[in-house]
């Protein structure tokens, strides 16, 4: 059974940063890719970035240019640096991998963009 746990989420004001950090634990094995999701309170939850184990990245039009993800293979974590934060970045956000055997989710953390 594959972890994740997620740190580094908390209150900010806008125009603020955060980093946001998953690893991942147990019977894992390659991990094809990783991301990050978030779910604001009445919407459904949507992605934020993702990272393949190659590098490549994808990135919610909402976020360029403002978030940036990254990967260490070797230690099967992901981290989401995210700057210039609004208030509609507000939410729950969600760690995820999967390999060709599993897909895995974390338990979310909160961040708030508030003044």
């Amino acid at each position: 059974q594959v972890q994740l746990v997620e740190s580094g989420g908390g209150l900010v004001q806008p125009g603020g940063s955060l980093r946001l950090s998953c690893a991942a634990s147990g019977s894992i094995g390659p991990v094809n890719a990783m991301g990050w999701y978030r779910q604001a309170p009445g919407k459904q939850r949507e992605l934020v970035a993702g990272i393949t184990r190659g590098g490549l990245t994808n990135y919610a039009d909402s976020v360029k240019g403002r978030f940036t993800i990254s990967r260490d293979n070797a230690k099967n974590t992901v981290t989401l640096q995210m700057t210039s934060l609004k208030p509609e970045d507000t939410a729950v956000y969600y760690c995820n991998a999967w390999s060709t055997t599993w897909d895995s989710w974390g338990q979310g953390t909160q961040v708030t963009v508030s003044s």
